[in-house]
């Protein structure tokens, strides 16, 4: 690792922590004079210094502390690189290693000379200095002057490296140092305890501006509000905190069972020792048993074999074979020796051993490589515990909404200041009317209400067996717009049927046969090949494997015999597989054909061999795996003519094709000495072994219903391209007028530079299999369909990658049209996912959680079909395997964005027209009376913004999405328009009643001269000697709130509030219509009804009670009239200007309104490129390559999938 520049160490932010989770650091000092500053301003200020701090880490440090080098640090900032720029906030700890090493001269030891142990230790005072970032250790490295993460074996060590070191396992001494450095080997998620989960709700800003209401209104003699709002809180923050306490829980279970096993560990110079997982250290030597284990964490295999379940990682409960790192003496890091082969020798932390076979010493050794959080289940549950933060418009424009209703507060404020001081009134007073005007502005109910609509939608997923573990993600859903499906098991059925098997005799192919076949397969090389070309182990009493593998020895009748020892000539005594006839297979000239070693598949060979003997015979090699690629391994003379022909002719119409190949291995050898690139050359062709994958019966409907809705589709799978682009077309991904591109990329062998192809797939009819088509006819007929924008591109993930490194300024215009991607790792697929974003996609990615892990996470919904452990990380699982989920949630999403925004109106509308009332009145220094403001408030809006949020989706998807901000100019012009109107009511009804002939000032009765009680009341009205807005003298009948102006204001008020509930619940094309939802229906004719016999009642005890006055019937009609006149023109002016979606097009059209999101402005540059895309050419790259190799795989799980783990 080279040291970082010094004069770029702090711009740079040089650690390793950059790389790995994207911060940048900072380095401060703590001074005692600021620290004495901040102390004494936070008891002055009673508390709202530290809260401040509390909510802004950044604040706190750049207040108690002085920039300085990170070598000086005390304190460090670290400052994510994403766009949200999150600050956080660490303290420097020192670790003591000074007990351990007694004197200097016998440290660094063997092993820990180059090692991170060595270079981090402050001499003399023999210290580590080290930070902790989400679970991670890191330490500072003295000479390379940054921090280094500590928990995982260095990459650096070569094959021979590792065995040599590490090989014979670690002293007594040197485990001891590493075990203080690098902390306990355990995934330790304490359960967080209920009274801290409390504080950090409680402490959350909103929760503080409502204790402020509350407090205010207490002040104010207005008890009931402030405890209907005090009980909704706590019901609302017990509710959360219950929820994330079960996620704790939770959380805890999943982990805990792996963090104390006990494990033998090998001693150097001690031998062998048992001891608790929690005291493993990267380096140290683990010995495996016979018996099923769990891994305590991620480990090397350097001898023996070992089968193991990872399906806690990878979602698939397949056993996966893993072989022992070769002893290759080279100079290149181990990891770069294996390729994108590494993981098969590397056993990851909780999955389950459940096999091992034994060295010739009978041995299964592993050296750590990695432990606590920085194993596989570590990073799993790491993501889970930080997950990636979310970029919604709608978050950040409500933040927007509530600065403005602040400010609209705040000229509020200085109106209510002004009127009252110029009136003479006592300050204390003052003060309280001018807070009083923030918390009517303001609505305290916001979150609350838009978390009940979530609650419903959360609910109704649930109903249709959809689990959402990332509420806030429902809305992102509403606003998804390309989907990335995985094939296998998501578009297709999970399993493959055997359709037939193509022998190949002497380079000639033979006639197929066909299964389920009545005449039995003739013994011969193919008929081997089926029964020992396979990773199949017998668990728990039956055939366990991949399911390629099962249907593929199923039919050849056979069984195996997993008896643990048998006599192999010259090999000793060792643990192989014997398969033999089983009781309905053909007679077979041999007892049986034992299976001495494997080459596992590898997904980047695209293969897997196998060196098998029958017993009492020779050993022969056989070798399945990608057609194209065994063909390759073949002696060409074997291969026959017509091969691609063949192959094209089953996978253009989506066959899965699979290739056999063997040969025979030369007496006197040792398979065990062999190395994968002797074994796999020279090979003899045998045939093409085809599978069926059907369709799911949904898959095609699914595809249609999106792509009517304009929801792009795009495949990400792992197999041929070939079958991908077939399974593409047979389910409507791909139109039959459509043509499809296939885009190739290759590096240029013995340069740095790279090519690029574009070639037009063949229609492939069925009497003609040519492979492309090239005469000047057809090329004329793909060029007018490419003008009309009907073409796809298909490429491999090899080309994906190629394209991503040399590529770059392409990728967008071929993600733009690209739906097939085939032969995509998962660390391909993740970056595919970011990629799409990059480009403004809303994506959502749908699998079986098996590889697809990492893009699970990336995407904006992540919706997996699997319910195994691997998707805990997923934020929606489907309980039906199908992918009919994917538009129940995007219409559920959309239902719910829209909802946000009817909820957001109702509530700006319903604060505001509060709002204006009362700084009307406070004209006439008057107000509403308590039990007006409760009515408002509990009455009507808090039952509103339960309700209102019970209107389902609507069950078509139409094809364009809602809104996706706040801030747009149809939600603001409904908003504003719909403020002009109330405010024009209340005003005109203000005005208008001080015109009335029966209006007075200081007599509250003289409009209805029948009041029996006229007389008495009218005496105790002094002129407007008010008691403060909310103090209720409530002994008295007449609390100074009784106006002509205050009944006429509230009642407008009140009812304007139903009318405005009533215009903004939208219904269709997103919600049902409105009368569907019957609870809110009935809550608006019961409050509508409690309203109008409020207007036209004279009761006058209910009168006296409410702060009401009698006023003459026309009067009273001609409120209603207005009312009316008001919801006509408001409902008028919604549907006729705010939904009229024609007008807003035709605006845009006029005013030239382009889209920001880059793949629609590419889109329109694209239409206008006449030579896009380039047909049958081929472009070559600049010598210069991006590296990308860290961006490739470093999404997922990194641990599991990356092809570099920095440290």
């Amino acid at each position: 690792m080279l040291p970082a520049n010094p004069t770029e160490r702090e711009e740079l932010h040089s650690s390793n922590i950059s790389r790995v989770i994207r911060k940048e650091i900072f380095g401060y000092k703590t001074q005692s004079c600021r620290k004495a500053l901040c102390i004494a301003g936070s008891i002055l200020s009673c508390g709202a210094l530290l809260l401040l701090f509390y909510w802004k880490p950044e604040w706190d440090v750049w207040a108690n502390c002085i920039r300085c080098s990170l070598e000086e640090a005390d304190i460090v900032l670290l400052r994510t690189t994403d766009e949200f720029r999150i600050y956080s906030r660490k303290t420097v700890t020192w670790i003591s290693v000074s007990a351990l090493i007694k004197s200097r001269s016998d440290y660094p030891a063997a092993a820990e000379e180059d090692s991170i142990f060595s270079k981090a230790i402050v001499k003399p005072s023999l210290q580590v200095k080290s930070i902790q970032v989400q679970k991670i250790r890191y330490v500072w490295n003295i000479y390379a002057k940054q921090f280094q993460k500590v928990g995982a074996l260095e990459d650096h060590h070569t094959c021979s490296a590792i065995h040599a070191k590490f090989g014979s396992g670690l002293t007594c001494y040197e485990q001891n140092v590493r075990r203080v450095i690098c902390g306990p080997n355990t995934i330790d998620v304490p359960v967080i305890p209920i009274w801290k989960l409390l504080v950090k709700e409680v402490l959350n800003p909103f929760y503080v501006f409502q204790l402020f209401s509350v407090c205010l209104w207490f002040a104010e003699d207005y008890m009931e509000y402030a405890t209907a709002i005090i009980i909704m809180s706590l019901l609302s923050i017990f509710l959360t905190v219950y929820d994330l306490r079960q996620q704790s829980v939770k959380l805890h279970r999943l982990v805990e069972s792996h963090n104390n096993i006990m494990v033998t560990v090998c001693r150097n110079k001690e031998g062998f020792q048992e001891l608790e997982s929690h005291h493993l250290v990267p380096g140290d030597m683990l010995v495996l048993k016979e018996s099923k284990t769990l891994l305590p964490c991620d480990a090397i295999l350097i001898s023996g074999q070992c089968i193991v379940n990872e399906s806690m990682l990878t979602g698939e409960s397949i056993p996966v074979t893993k072989t022992h790192l070769p002893q290759a003496d080279n100079f290149k890091p181990w990891r770069m020796h294996c390729a994108e082969d590494y993981k098969k020798h590397v056993l990851f932390c909780g999955t389950e051993v459940i096999q091992t076979k034994g060295d010739d010493r009978g041995f299964v050794k592993a050296v750590v490589l990695r432990t606590g959080f920085n194993t596989a289940k570590g990073d799993l549950v790491r993501s889970i515990l930080y997950p990636k933060p979310m970029n919604f418009k709608l978050y950040r424009d409500a933040l927007w909404f509530l600065m403005c209703l602040i400010a609209f507060a705040a000229i509020g404020m200085i109106y209510t200041v002004c009127v009252f001081a110029l009136n003479g009134e006592e300050a204390g007073e003052v003060v309280k009317k001018a807070l009083d005007v923030i918390t009517i502005a303001v609505p305290p109910a916001l979150p609350a209400a838009l978390t009940t609509g979530i609650i419903y939608t959360q609910r109704r997923l649930k109903k249709k067996g959809i689990f959402c573990i990332s509420p806030q993600r429902i809305n992102m859903c509403g606003q998804l717009n390309l989907i990335c499906f995985d094939k296998t098991g998501t578009l297709t059925e999970d399993g493959l049927d055997l359709w037939g098997l193509l022998p190949s005799e002497r380079n000639c192919f033979q006639d197929i046969h066909s299964f389920p076949a009545d005449r039995s397969l003739p013994w011969g090389p193919v008929f081997r090949a089926m029964a020992v070309c396979h990773s199949l182990i017998v668990w728990e009493g039956k055939i366990q494997g991949d399911p390629l593998d099962v249907k593929m020895f199923e039919a050849t009748n056979w069984v195996i015999d997993d008896s643990s020892g048998h006599q192999i000539e010259g090999q000793g005594s060792t643990h192989a597989t014997v398969v033999r006839p089983g009781p309905k297979a053909s007679s077979a000239p041999v007892e049986g054909v034992t299976i001495l070693h494997q080459f596992p598949f590898s997904s980047a060979l695209q293969r897997m061999s196998v060196i098998a003997q029958e017993i009492g015979g020779e050993q022969q090699v056989f070798t399945k795996g990608a057609p194209e690629m065994v063909a390759m391994l073949c002696r060409a003379e074997t291969v026959p003519s017509n091969f691609e022909s063949k192959l094209l002719l089953y996978t253009a119409q989506g066959f899965r094709v699979i290739g056999l190949a063997c040969k025979s291995l030369q007496a006197g050898k040792q398979s065990t000495d062999l190395t994968r690139e002797e074994v796999e050359s020279d090979l003899t062709f045998l045939g093409l072994l085809i599978m069926e994958n059907r369709l799911k019966r949904e898959t095609k409907a699914v595809l249609e219903e999106l792509s009517a809705a304009r929801i792009r589709s795009v495949m990400v799978t792992g197999d041929n391209i070939q079958t991908a682009v077939t399974v593409a077309k047979n389910a409507g991904m791909i139109s039959p007028t459509n043509r499809v591109i296939l885009v190739e990329a290759n590096k240029i062998p013995g340069s740095f530079s790279a090519s690029i192809t574009w070639k037009p797939l063949e229609e492939n009819k069925p009497e003609d299999y040519g492979s492309l088509e090239d005469d000047s006819q057809t090329e004329r007929k793909i060029r007018l369909a490419l003008g009309s924008g009907q073409y796809h591109f298909a490429m491999s993930g090899q080309s994906y990658q190629i394209v991503a490194q040399h590529f770059r300024h392409l990728l967008p215009k071929l993600l733009l049209n690209g739906t097939v991607f085939a032969r995509m790792s998962p660390g391909q697929k993740s970056s595919l996912v970011e990629e799409f974003q990059k480009l403004n996609y809303f994506v959502g990615m749908c699998g079986d959680g098996a590889n697809d892990c990492g893009a699970l996470k990336v995407a904006h919904a992540g919706i997996s079909l699997s319910e195994q452990e691997a998707s805990v990380a997923s934020p929606f699982t489907s309980q039906t395997p199908s992918i009919a989920c994917v538009p129940e949630l995007i219409r559920e999403g959309r239902a719910a964005l829209v909802t946000s925004f009817c909820m957001f109106k109702y509530m700006a509308l319903y604060s505001t027209i509060q709002y204006l009332g009362v700084l009307l009145l406070y004209w006439q220094l008057n107000s509403f009376g308590n039990y007006q403001f409760l009515f408002q408030d509990l009455a009507i809006t808090t039952v509103i913004g339960v309700t209102m949020s019970f209107t389902g989706a609507y069950p078509k998807l139409v094809p364009y999405r809602p809104p996706s901000q706040l801030i747009s100019p149809p939600l603001l012009l409904s908003v504003v328009l719909n403020i002009l109107f109330s405010l024009s009511m209340q005003i005109f009804g203000f005005v208008v009643v001080q015109e009335q002939p029966w209006y007075s000032k200081t007599d509250i009765h003289s409009a209805c001269l029948s009041m029996n009680n006229h007389m008495e009341n009218s005496s105790s009205v002094s002129s407007l000697e008010h008691h403060g807005m909310r103090d209720g003298a409530l002994g008295q009948m007449d609390n100074g709130y009784k106006s002509y102006e205050n009944t006429t204001v509230w009642l407008l008020s009140t009812i304007n509030c139903l009318i405005v509930a009533l215009v903004f619940s939208k219904g269709k094309p997103f919600r049902q219509p409105i009368y569907t939802n019957y609870v809110f229906i009935l809550v608006l004719i019961g409050q509508l009804g409690i309203c109008l016999f409020l207007v036209f009642a004279d009761i006058d005890d209910l009168y006296s009670k409410m702060d009401l006055v009698c006023t003459p019937t026309t009067w009273r009609i001609s409120m209603v009239i207005m009312l009316a006149v008001t919801l006509a023109v408001s409902f008028l002016v919604e549907e006729a200007v705010i939904e009229n979606r024609p007008l807003w097009l035709l605006l845009k059209k006029t005013f030239r309104y382009h889209s920001k999101s880059h793949y629609k402005r590419l889109q329109q540059v694209l239409e206008q490129d006449s030579a896009w895309p380039p047909l049958n050419e081929t472009f070559f790259s600049d010598s210069v390559a991006i590296s990308i190799q860290g961006n490739m795989g470093g999404h997922s799980n990194p641990t599991f999938d990356s092809n570099e783990d920095t440290l």
